[in-house]
């Protein structure tokens, strides 16, 4: 008797999370056969169509077709899990729907929890996903919530900084540096879409080249021309505050 492996499709932009969640899949569920793995929405829905797969793994902040949208394409037609960033208040519309997700990052105990309850409706109609999406989109509708939270290359690894960990932001050639109290890091994001993302009553921008965190200032002072400089509570460097965004650090 012939027997068939569920096939799978991962589709998440994050070069080395999309790794780390094809590793840990093969060691959670060495049956499951992936038959692609796409970087953006275009290369998953063509993945979708030239597949059928049993499975979608799906990180629904994707450039190209949206995870949302892919995720609409793929309601009752494919087996659903979401791997996502998201906050507790849109996990809710997960467990709402009983859709099954992983937040990040990623572990292999939760993909385990995941994968064991795909199983279980592998031999089902893959679920009617439209009440969670409607919830998700109802709440990326709102006003845009503050990032909470940075995707940093670490060597050949990705390290998830939480906003509140980071002591500063600076611009560095094509990339901008991502400071914490015991490291750095580097993203691609431009400090421009930072201070979009940012909450600004707590990341103010002081130079063209630097963005601090507020909570991360210890003290602000005067260099002998006269200068603003912040002091950090946990670095040893200082950092310059141009005259046009030193008026921000007059009632300190």
């Amino acid at each position: 008797m012939t027997i068939f492996n569920p096939t799978a499709v991962i589709a998440e932009d994050e070069p080395v999370l999309r790794a780390q969640l094809k590793d840990l899949l093969h060691a959670v569920w060495p049956e499951l056969v992936i038959a692609a793995a796409a970087e953006d929405g275009f290369q998953a829905m063509r993945a979708l169509k030239e597949h059928t797969p049993d499975v979608l793994f799906l990180d629904i902040q994707m450039p190209g077709p949206t995870g949302l949208e892919l995720a609409r394409h793929a309601s009752g037609r494919y087996h659903v899990v979401f791997v996502t960033a998201y906050d507790q208040y849109a996990v809710a519309a997960f467990e709402e729907g009983a859709v099954d997700y992983v937040m990040k990052p990623l572990t292999a105990a939760r993909l385990a929890t995941a994968c064991g309850r795909v199983k279980e409706r592998l031999s089902m109609t893959p679920a009617d996903l439209r009440s969670v999406l409607d919830a998700l989109a109802k709440r990326a509708a709102q006003a845009n919530p503050c990032l909470r939270w940075i995707n940093a290359s670490l060597g050949t690894d990705v390290k998830l900084i939480t906003v509140d960990e980071i002591c500063y932001f600076q611009s560095d050639t094509k990339y901008t540096r991502v400071v914490t109290a015991d490291g750095e890091s580097l993203i691609r994001k431009s400090l421009k879409e930072l201070l979009d993302e940012l909450d600004p009553a707590s990341f103010w921008q002081i130079h063209r080249s630097t963005i601090v965190n507020v909570n991360a200032i210890v003290s602000v002072s005067h260099d002998f021309a006269g200068h603003v400089i912040v002091k950090l509570k946990n670095r040893k460097e200082t950092l310059p505050v141009s005259q046009p965004f030193a008026h921000q650090f007059r009632q300190m």
